[in-house]
């Protein structure tokens, strides 16, 4: 049986050289890395984001600007470390401009996600906005609960998958606190419901 690093390689390789992808041609031109994800890859909790900013796809790791500063705290008043959890995003390559990802990339990308949860085999799942919740609820057949994230913040699901039960809590996006002060006293709050799980 491959090991999970091995399987996370392969993995890996296979974005790293995913040349039918329209974010692939960017990436070159200007570049960057794909941002694969990072942490344990035993880890309980797995974060999902959204899709790589400049500072991401300059240095292949997530989280890694402003808004990973704001992860980084809210981690710590949960008392985990970043090497305490598995951070990765639902698209791997940066769009221009730090757009939307579109729905085909979206679509190209998810199945890496997919199967970066399959090897990691997480109790807990915890979306970062409105994009990596609904992909996540999707796949995991809980489309009828996506609502916007406003509502469905700090809440949370049971699913099925392979590995057993898993928990599915769609937190805000660590950046709305950089532009919403009041944001940043609401996912302190979210995090409690994660950090609940946690010990359980």
């Amino acid at each position: 049986m491959p090991s999970k690093q091995s399987l996370i390689r392969r993995l890996s390789d296979e974005i790293v050289n995913l040349k039918k992808s329209p974010l692939y041609a960017y990436r070159i031109k200007n570049g960057y890395q794909p941002v694969i994800g990072a942490g344990s890859l035993d880890a309980r909790i797995v974060l999902i984001g959204e899709a790589p900013g400049k500072n991401e796809a300059l240095t292949g790791k997530p989280f890694c600007g402003a808004s990973g500063k704001v992860l980084d705290q809210l981690l710590q008043s949960i008392n985990l470390k970043r090497e305490d959890v598995y951070i990765t995003s639902v698209v791997n390559d940066r769009p221009p401009e730090n757009r939307d990802p579109s729905p085909k990339e979206i679509g190209l990308y998810s199945p890496f996600l997919l199967r970066q949860l399959s090897i990691i085999q997480p109790r807990i799942i915890a979306t970062l906005g409105r994009y990596s919740m609904n992909v996540i609820l999707s796949e995991f057949c809980l489309e009828h609960n996506i609502k916007p994230i406003s509502q469905n913040h700090g809440s949370y699901y049971k699913a099925k998958t392979t590995w057993g039960e898993v928990v599915i809590i769609p937190l805000y996006h660590p950046a709305v606190a950089l532009y919403n002060g009041s944001k940043r006293a609401i996912l302190l709050e979210d995090f409690k419901t994660l950090k609940k799980f946690t010990n359980s």
